[in-house]
């Protein structure tokens, strides 16, 4: 890791918030100059601590209401299964998240559909044709309590 110090987390902290911050803002804002926060961005860019910048979407008013975690649970752990499942798993747009977890199941996915007849259809569709998969277990979520959190810099 490269020399990492307040200000870039200050940097970081509010673009966690405002991802759209104009450059001379974010500058006034930790007391640097333009010229000085515009290159300390463009390293904390280079150097992988900020991997993009999207927008956030409001899932309900796209029709995709239904938020749901998965427990899956391989058949075997052997590396070539792992990579199979996880190449299979990145093509499934209905997956938001997809971690490998230590513990009773091998992974646990994050996913969003329309509403459970399209999970349904997920599930039988896509989630249990992925390779390896022997069982899953469904949580479908009654309420999203927080889910836009920044990382505690």
């Amino acid at each position: 890791m490269t020399n990492y110090d307040h200000i870039d987390r200050r940097i970081l902290s509010i673009l966690q918030v405002d991802g759209r911050i104009a450059a001379v803002d974010l500058a006034e804002r930790i007391g640097l100059s333009p010229t000085t926060t515009g290159e300390r961005l463009r390293r904390l860019q280079k150097e992988g601590f900020i991997t993009g910048f999207a927008a956030r979407l409001d899932p309900h008013l796209l029709g995709l209401g239904l938020l749901v975690f998965v427990e899956v649970l391989l058949d075997k752990t052997t590396p070539d299964v792992f990579d199979r499942f996880a190449m299979a798993v990145r093509r499934a747009p209905e997956v938001l998240e997809c971690h490998m977890v230590a513990g009773g199941f091998d992974y646990l996915l994050k996913t969003r559909v329309a509403d459970m007849t399209a999970y349904r259809r997920f599930l039988g569709e896509v989630l249990l044709s992925l390779p390896g998969v022997r069982e899953t277990r469904t949580y479908a979520v009654m309420e999203e309590v927080k889910n836009d959190g920044p990382l505690p810099l």
